[in-house]
């Protein structure tokens, strides 16, 4: 294992510790509303902090983007050639109603190329890693999207529009295109794990909008290094500035980029 990887291994083990300790207890987690369907807990407060004390430890002059804490560090200089993107707790409002879908997603981007990728479903005990050139595992069991070659016989995965509902006619139109071509259309509510159960061959293809770059970073090194392919809605490489993605096995992605494209400009 890589050694930065194995390093972000630790961290999010260290968060996940802090998670599955809030999990017991609930009823008496602190809660807070960020904005609309936007909420954030002690546990995702905790568990960043958790991470970044690992990774600042170990890297003491790499910049860190988390969800709750945004840009940091980058040593004197405040830049640096390596990035971590976290989220501590993707999927909190999931987590908050007991629904084990959620997971910490930590990635590392090196001169604004992702190399290094860990999402961990801290409920189910599953590490899924990817290092850029290296393949993705879970656990330590090698990843290859599905072989599946029609989207007619894909499960997809999605994520509904929830903190700006600005696009959610536009999104309500892909879905009611893509449902009727596929074989059945799944929204857990992570898109971390999401993009990790498409590396795994779990899911055949997925697509969201309006994400942020801490739900994608890690997920998206996991899918490419499962041999999937992810884009963002151009069938360019800006998924993470534009907060659009699509990502699939090569021959549903091509199938499915094709339906959501059609109404990028609806």
């Amino acid at each position: 294992m890589h050694p930065m990887l194995t390093i972000a291994v630790k961290a999010a083990r260290r968060a996940g510790s802090v998670i599955n300790r809030a999990a017991r207890d609930l009823e008496v987690l602190a809660i807070a509303r960020k904005r609309h369907n936007d909420f954030v807990t002690a546990a995702d407060r905790e568990a960043e902090q958790a991470i970044i004390d690992v990774l600042s430890r170990a890297y003491p002059d790499h910049a860190i983007l988390a969800e709750e804490s945004g840009l940091s560090g980058g040593g004197k200089s405040g830049k640096s050639d390596y990035t971590w993107i976290i989220d501590p707790l993707d999927g909190t409002t999931n987590f908050i109603h007991g629904f084990p879908q959620y997971a910490v997603s930590i990635g590392l981007q090196h001169r604004g190329i992702m190399t290094q990728a860990v999402v961990y479903d801290p409920a189910a005990n599953e590490l899924f890693t990817a290092s850029r050139g290296r393949g993705a595992f879970l656990n330590d069991r090698r990843l290859r999207v599905s072989g599946r070659a029609s989207m007619r016989d894909a499960l997809i995965g999605t994520g509904f529009p929830f903190r700006d509902l600005a696009g959610l006619d536009r999104y309500l139109a892909m879905l009611r295109e893509v449902t009727p071509k596929c074989a059945g259309v799944r929204r857990a509510g992570a898109a971390a794990l999401d993009l990790a159960y498409v590396a795994a061959g779990r899911l055949d293809g997925f697509w969201e909008i309006g994400l942020s770059p801490w739900d994608m970073a890690a997920g998206s090194l996991l899918v490419q290094e499962a041999g999937g392919l992810v884009s963002d809605f151009d069938g360019e490489s800006g998924y993470l500035q534009s907060g659009d993605i699509v990502s699939g096995n090569p021959k549903v992605f091509a199938q499915l980029l094709q339906v959501i494209a059609a109404h990028t400009r609806a």
